[in-house]
């Protein structure tokens, strides 16, 4: 940590701009690029040309000429605007819903979190924020490709000043599991099939912890509230979405912008009741048919409903690409350095017991096939 070259805490956020850090840069028609500084970069668009060192040392905010006679403004991007531009491996939890999760699951400083299924990142910084230092955070992915860009993109953001925070590679039960009863007080849940890790979710939470649930589709909300509701451990589900829609203003013009962002996501909170109680069951007028016996729930398979695929050759140039930021953070240049070093041997090696396996299965198979 000595040897890191940027403050750590809240003076990231403060002071001029420095090199190996990222700036937000906003064009006359409001379009934004965010790019790293280096000593000796340069930036080009429709919208300007201009050096990296002519920015560096200036206080942010600043609003300059470029070389072509076009004006841009600079300032450090917010947590939203970085959440959206990060590499990614997996689609991250939008902002608008990332801060509905905080509020809505009540997490608060010093608060122990669970959250499965990290992929990139983007909840695991607001979640990271809400606990401070006093928190802890568990973070789970099955995938150990997703979990290291989602490490990258954190320390990115936090520098070495991560506040605690453990990441699990693997499944969720397992790491739920190796938890004390009554350890946590938040779990929350980014994946395929929330249900399946209810029970163990109830051993882990405390008694009036919360947990939350973001998922998709219609399909995989009402199996996972109903299965709150079967698990008798949780007060009454509630569920909700968000949508954003910003505004045009100009003058006397102002009205709704004709897009805006709007399912992502559904939301679903419910608490934690004491050991030992019976929920609360709300009295409510059956609709006809609303709760059929549908055997077929049990026979759900998640491979009905898949997760969007990354291609292997995609996924490989991000974790390059989360490398070679790591090296332009911490000297301040555009080289490649010891992170993206030991990408590249990582990969290569990776590629070899790929191949190798590739072809043990070949030779199997002819194998077979003579015998």
């Amino acid at each position: 940590m000595s040897n890191y070259p940027h403050p750590l805490g809240a003076e990231r956020r403060r002071g001029p701009f420095r090199a190996g850090e990222r700036v937000q840069l906003t064009d006359t028609k409001g379009r934004k690029y965010t790019t790293l500084l280096t000593h000796d970069g340069y930036f080009q668009s429709q919208r300007g040309n201009f050096r990296h060192r002519e920015l560096i040392g200036k206080p942010e905010g600043t609003v300059f000429e470029t070389e072509t006679g076009h004006v841009l403004q600079a300032l450090r991007p917010l947590v939203a605007d970085y959440v959206l531009s990060m590499p990614r491996g997996a689609t991250p939890v939008y902002p608008k819903d990332s801060g509905q999760i905080i509020q809505q699951g009540d997490i608060f400083p010093g608060a122990k979190v669970f959250e499965a299924g990290v992929g990139s990142g983007g909840l695991s910084l607001s979640l990271l924020a809400a606990i401070g230092p006093e928190g802890h955070l568990t973070s789970c992915d099955r995938r150990y490709e997703f979990a290291e860009i989602a490490q990258a993109n954190v320390e990115s953001w936090y520098g070495p000043a991560v506040p605690p925070w453990d990441l699990y590679v693997g499944d969720a039960n397992d790491a739920l599991d190796e938890m004390e009863a009554e350890a946590l007080d938040h779990v929350v849940l980014d994946m395929l099939a929330p249900w399946e890790i209810i029970s163990h979710a109830a051993r882990a939470l405390r008694s009036g912890g919360v947990i939350v649930g973001y998922v998709t589709t219609t399909t995989q909300l009402s199996r996972f509230v109903e299965k709150l509701r079967d698990s008798e451990c949780f007060t009454e589900p509630e569920a909700f979405e968000t949508m954003l829609r910003t505004w045009h203003l100009d003058g006397l013009a102002v009205r709704p912008n004709h897009s805006m962002v709007g399912h992502t996501g559904f939301l679903v909170v419910a608490r934690r009741i004491a050991r030992g109680s019976q929920p609360l069951i709300p009295k409510r007028r059956p609709a006809p048919a609303a709760r059929p016996d549908l055997p077929e729930w049990e026979n759900w398979d998640p491979a009905d409903m898949p997760d969007r695929v990354m291609s292997d050759k995609k996924l490989r140039k991000v974790r390059r690409d989360v490398a070679h930021r790591a090296d332009v953070e911490q000297s301040g240049t555009s080289e490649s350095g010891q992170n993206a070093a030991l990408m590249r041997a990582k990969l290569d090696q990776e590629s070899t017991d790929r191949n190798r396996r590739r072809l043990q299965e070949r030779r199997q198979a002819r194998t077979e096939e003579e015998s």
